[in-house]
């Protein structure tokens, strides 16, 4: 007897999910081109409606000296004067040409402001991110579990309660505990005030507070969103049916019921980035560390448009690209999505 052939299915799925994936990909390139635009077009106007002069920012205290020609050349070098449609075609154009303009609050292009900040901001936000999406797996998964109970009735309260704090009144009480009382952490900075260099385990040293900051300010929704899911899970058929056939609790928790919470999940992490983004720049201005929060702010201060343009947009990026990596990792984790629909 002929031997069957072998199964082509999976192999056939995989082109199909790869074109699938591209085209996921080109459509939420074409969308992301208009919110760029509208994004830009909207700064613009706020740039224009400010009644901060940019010349006379950009002299600082010798505005208050100069005469009105030397303001009047600078904005005529910079181009303020001309009509906004003009002043924003003008500045697509340098975008495309990768020249981000001049930062008026740190006098040094935008583009070298950025290379030397954006690495400690994004550091800051994985490993906040990392940590509280471990965190909240674990505790809301436990929780769940052991629903009404009294670690579900404290991890609850707990959560509700950090929800309500500030993460700049979360991050002033950790540095007046484990700082100033304790002396356990440092209270700022990135290094020692007499290193020379910067060393990983110094760097670390110092991260420790501002990284756990930000993640107890965004645990609350990820641990009740888990919580919730999973104990829904528990109730699914194919979890009461698993315990129908005497799998251990800890394969059918984190085996059947966890894993079917996860999918949502994925949709959670993508739309909660912006603010953990916007919490990181709080707790950078907290912690002095030298990321973008403090330029971000400095820029916000002193009305620096180029500056705040570019944080802007490259955090937009950020946001939209999150978004495509939660689409094809829900679709990797669940097959039956289908990504060409």
């Amino acid at each position: 007897m002929t031997a069957p052939a072998p199964a082509k299915a999976p192999t056939a799925r995989r082109p199909r999910r790869l074109a699938g994936a591209g085209a996921v990909v080109r459509r939420r390139l074409l969308v992301a081109v208009p919110i760029l635009a509208v994004t830009s077009v909207g700064m613009f106007a706020l740039g224009a409606a400010s009644p901060i002069d940019p010349a006379q920012q950009y002299a600082g205290a010798a505005a208050f000296t100069a005469s009105e020609e030397n303001l009047a050349q600078i904005r005529a070098n910079w181009g303020v004067d001309d009509p906004l449609p003009v002043q924003y075609a003008r500045w697509v154009g340098n975008l495309l040409r990768g020249d981000l303009g001049w930062s008026t609050s740190r006098h040094e292009p935008v583009a070298s402001v950025l290379a030397a900040r954006a690495g400690w901001t994004l550091l800051l936000v994985a490993l906040a991110l990392a940590l509280v999406l471990v965190a909240s797996l674990v505790l809301g998964t436990l929780a769940a579990y052991r629903r009404g109970g009294w670690f579900d009735r404290a991890l609850r309260a707990t959560a509700y309660a950090v929800q309500s704090m500030p993460v700049f009144w979360i991050g002033l009480a950790a540095i007046a505990v484990f700082a100033l009382t304790l002396g356990w952490l440092p209270a700022g900075g990135l290094t020692d005030v007499a290193a020379t260099g910067t060393d990983p385990a110094d760097v670390a040293h110092h991260l420790v507070l501002p990284v756990t900051v930000l993640a107890l300010s965004q645990a609350p929704w990820f641990v009740l969103f888990i919580r919730d899911a999973v104990a829904d899970s528990l109730r699914d058929d194919h979890v009461l049916a698993a315990r129908a056939r005497g799998l251990p609790g800890r394969t059918v928790l984190f085996g059947h019921a966890l894993r079917t919470a996860l999918l949502p999940f994925l949709t959670l992490v993508g739309t909660h980035l912006p603010e953990i983004v916007g919490g990181a720049v709080l707790v950078e201005t907290v912690f002095s560390l030298p990321g973008l929060g403090a330029v971000t702010v400095q820029g916000a201060l002193g009305s620096d448009f180029p500056l705040l343009a570019a944080i802007t947009l490259a955090t937009t990026v950020v946001v939209l690209a999150a978004n495509l990596a939660t689409d094809l990792a829900y679709a990797a984790a669940d097959p039956r999505v289908r990504l060409d629909d």
